[in-house]
């Protein structure tokens, strides 16, 4: 029988808030269910109106002590100009050969940010990089079982999920992680009103998912490839 890759998730994000916002409740929930969670950011987030590299730095750990993070690292790919490149492709597979996770996820598409975009279409030349033998890329070959995306996307559009994560006890904690980021959310809107927008945003969108398969929260994944079901007690 061939045997199962550990228990380890390697999340690999455009930039610091997107896999929070996208699947900040099923990271805690892995956590607790004895997963290794590593989150990759792609980029460093900068530049913003409101930020700099030491503030995004400084929010994306207080961010990763909220959750709890097994590891958060940065692989300092530009931001604004994100691309699926040969050389980022590199980058990418040796993270993913260093860390030889069971599952990845990254963004979901479509999104009207290009580096949402090129990180998703990365990711995926990247897995299959990753498994590559007669190269001079550093660590071992792997080959990761899934690409489970999440959605962060800028269009204002109904997603169209294949399943969604019961998130209701990792709320709070989802919603904490999400408020360290001050300088995306907080400070960089004129409007009073609008500060903290994101997690209206956030909450009306689980809040619908929920209702779908009557629960309080829950978050929607999209995969490309089949997903199975250890037992019927995990059907909601």
């Amino acid at each position: 029988m061939e045997k199962k890759m550990k228990k380890r998730a390697l999340i690999l994000s455009p930039h610091p808030d997107d896999a929070e916002i996208g699947m900040g409740g099923t990271i805690g929930k892995l956590l607790d269910d004895g997963w290794e969670v590593i989150l990759a950011d792609l980029t460093n987030g900068e530049p913003t109106p409101a930020g700099s590299i030491e503030i995004r730095a400084a929010e994306a750990e207080k961010a990763a002590q909220v959750l709890n993070l097994t590891k958060r690292i940065c692989l300092n790919l530009p931001n604004r100009y994100l691309e699926n490149t040969l050389e980022n492709r590199k980058i990418v597979a040796e993270a993913i050969r260093e860390f030889k996770p069971r599952w990845l996820f990254t963004t979901a598409l479509p999104d009207a940010h290009p580096d949402h975009i090129h990180a998703s279409e990365l990711v995926v030349d990247a897995r299959f990089t990753a498994k590559l033998t007669k190269t001079d890329m550093a660590f071992e070959p792997h080959y990761p079982e899934k690409i489970i995306y999440f959605y962060a996307s800028h269009l204002r559009q109904h997603a169209n999920p294949r399943f969604v994560v019961d998130v209701t006890s990792q709320w709070e904690r989802k919603i904490a992680a999400i408020e360290a980021y001050q300088s995306q959310f907080w400070l960089n809107q004129q409007d009073p009103a609008q500060r903290g927008w994101i997690i209206e945003h956030i909450t009306a969108q689980c809040r619908y998912y929920g209702t779908r398969v009557g629960v309080k929260y829950a978050e929607p994944f999209f995969s490309h490839e089949l997903v199975g079901l250890g037992n019927l007690d995990s059907l909601l």
